[in-house]
């Protein structure tokens, strides 16, 4: 019983959403495994946050129908709402020159086309709904009510149970060490030295993803970027949206039991493509500049205790785009990895329609672009709005 129709690498929000969904259309036999425990990487150390307010037409549909998929997941995986936490405060994006806020405007166009109908504010009508922020040097934002959050360990969970009751295998605290496959095709992974047989084998590990692919002499464009995030003591609500900007590179939220969570992007992004070179301590340097603009920002936090800082990795790719699909020179391998900071809020989706892939069913939406080839091919366009 080691050979397995489908397995699996990777127990984040890709990879057990998309064991799920091929466990819905009776794929046969499916195996996740996961070196730690679902969600432990990228998805477990990310701000939660899940927004329509992208800079590419491509993104923004992407994620109105993960949006959707949101809305309905306590329904669709029979998991408590409460505990999946889905917040739909709204992201507040500011822009901080005049050339920023023309292209904010010209990304709203795109979304309300496409049905996000994401709302225009001048500083004054900023300043009206959200008295408790500081505008200075602010020439204008944008604002989307449906974005928000949603707990990303919940959020994971609830799908691995939803998967496990459809009798996929997940196993956790199993490091896999390589794949096994050549022209002919994928044969499977090795753990400890044994090969598990899988006619098809989907990579779907984050950071960890490109160095996996060497072993069997695929070169992905893919590596790991080290971010910061901290959370203080919880508060009376005082704030629904999350407040964000591209430029600066910061976003601070409260979220529903009253903590604020925020992050900024890293002064000097270090690229890591060995994963026994990624960093994952702390730094003072990021608390220093995270203090600074979130005071500067919300005056009202000056005084509030932090609990808790830690980081993760983005998993980064040249365009900012995931890199999903057939991997042309082993038959029978794919890839989903590289959301560059955005893997969980569009992990139900991309969950969805990589399971459409594998199966070999017509997509639902078309994210055949998303190829890694297109890199070799410079048939790609750079995603804007990302944080960092």
């Amino acid at each position: 019983m080691r050979t397995y129709d489908i397995i699996i690498v990777g127990g984040g929000i890709t990879g057990v959403a998309t064991a799920y969904e091929l466990a819905k259309k009776k794929a046969g036999r499916i195996l996740l495994l996961e070196k730690e425990f679902v969600s432990a990487g990228s998805t477990g150390s990310c701000a939660a946050g899940i927004r329509a307010q992208f800079g590419t037409e491509f993104n923004i549909g992407l994620m109105k129908r993960s949006l959707e998929k949101f809305e309905r997941l306590p329904e669709e995986l029979d998991y408590p709402a409460e505990k999946i936490e889905l917040w739909q405060g709204g992201y507040l994006v500011l822009a901080y020159s005049q050339k920023e806020w023309e292209n904010l405007k010209v990304r709203v166009e795109v979304q309300h086309r496409l049905g996000i109908m994401t709302e225009i504010l001048s500083v004054d009508e900023i300043s009206r709904r959200f008295p408790q922020l500081r505008l200075e040097g602010v020439f204008g934002g944008t604002f989307h009510q449906k974005d928000g959050h949603a707990d990303p360990l919940h959020t994971t969970f609830a799908y691995a149970r939803a998967a496990r009751r459809l009798n996929v295998e997940i196993r956790e605290w199993t490091k896999v060490d390589k794949l096994v496959g050549d022209e002919r095709g994928i044969r499977g992974v090795v753990v400890n030295g044994e090969l598990i047989e899988g006619k098809k084998v989907l990579v779907s590990s984050g950071a960890w993803s490109s160095n996996l692919m060497r072993t069997v002499g695929v070169e992905i464009p893919l590596w790991g970027e080290k971010h910061e995030i901290l959370i203080t003591e919880p508060l009376e609500r005082a704030f629904d949206p999350m407040v964000i900007s591209f430029s600066i590179g910061y976003y601070i939220q409260q979220r529903p039991h009253g903590s604020f969570i925020m992050g900024i992007g890293p002064e000097n992004p270090e690229h890591w493509q060995d994963p026994r070179e990624f960093d994952f301590s702390p730094t003072w340097r990021f608390l220093e500049r995270m203090s600074h603009w979130a005071t500067t920002v919300l005056p009202m936090l000056k005084d509030v205790n932090i609990v808790r800082q830690w980081a993760g990795l983005y998993e980064m790719t040249p365009d900012a785009h995931h890199i999903l699909g057939p991997i042309d020179e082993v038959p029978g391998l794919y890839i989903a990895a590289g959301g560059s900071g955005h893997g969980f809020m569009f992990g139900p989706v991309v969950g969805e329609l990589m399971a459409e892939w594998i199966v070999g069913q017509p997509l639902s939406y078309d994210v055949t672009r998303l190829n890694y080839l297109r890199f070799k091919k410079g048939e790609f366009v750079r995603e804007p709005a990302v944080v960092g």
